[in-house]
């Protein structure tokens, strides 16, 4: 199973100060040394962290995979034609929001989906959907021309004990459906060192995207070290 690390808190600590460090593109190429297979950046319209300019340096500077997120626009497809990373991941983007709340609803957007993703791939870039664990949006984002999924993990993550069993089973579920479609399937959101290993056993899952908790425990112990310990137990 695969690693991608998202990188975007980075850029949020940066922002706070409105400075030049830290820089996201230093924080990748740790991240690569350090073993991820990827890097993942979330280039929002409101620019809140990551910005074009950092979009722009990792796809000259990163040897991995650059997957980056963003929600199925004019301008956002524009500019991921343009930068040309290796995977676009589409998300829903609410203004105000912490961070991404839930799945795309591929079925509700199907038309903006379906221009986004041929766009995309007309310029060669792989697309994956960010979804909830529900096989109706599995089918939805195969017959749209997706790529892949990712399925969404912030139910199972923000369980409690008594359901966190029941929406495991939603994912594998899931999982299982989009790779039994010819999708490759990632998984991620509200993943950490402490509940990551059920979902790191579902064998068709193959990448996972991580952000803050790696960031959190980078603050601590390092970035270095923080991604070989998840390497670790994702194995």
């Amino acid at each position: 199973m695969r690693l991608a690390v998202n990188i975007d808190h980075i850029a949020t600590i940066r922002e706070a100060r409105k400075a030049r460090e830290p820089e996201p593109i230093a924080a990748a190429l740790v991240a690569e040394l350090a073993g991820a297979q990827g890097i993942t950046v979330h280039l929002r319209g409101d620019r809140r962290h990551i910005k074009d300019r950092d979009v722009e340096l990792l796809r000259q500077v990163i040897a991995t995979k650059l997957n980056i997120e963003m929600a199925a626009t004019e301008e956002m497809t524009g500019i991921a034609v343009r930068v040309r990373p290796d995977q676009v991941t589409l998300v829903p983007e609410q203004p105000h929001e912490i961070t991404t709340q839930g799945g795309l609803d591929v079925l509700a957007n199907r038309a903006a989906v379906t221009a986004a993703v041929a766009r995309l791939r007309d310029a060669g870039i792989r697309v994956s959907i960010f979804i909830d664990p529900d096989e109706a949006q599995v089918t939805a984002s195969r017959e749209v021309g997706a790529d892949a999924v990712e399925i969404n993990t912030g139910g199972y993550a923000d369980a409690p004990p008594s359901s966190r069993a029941a929406r495991l089973d939603e994912v594998r579920r899931s999982a299982e459906a989009a790779s039994a479609a010819g999708l490759e399937v990632l998984a991620g959101h509200g993943l950490t060192y402490f509940n990551i290993g059920p979902v790191a056993s579902i064998r068709t899952i193959e990448e996972l995207n991580i952000g803050h908790s790696i960031i959190a425990r980078a603050s601590l112990v390092g970035l270095e070290r923080a991604v070989r310990e998840m390497m670790e137990l994702i194995g």
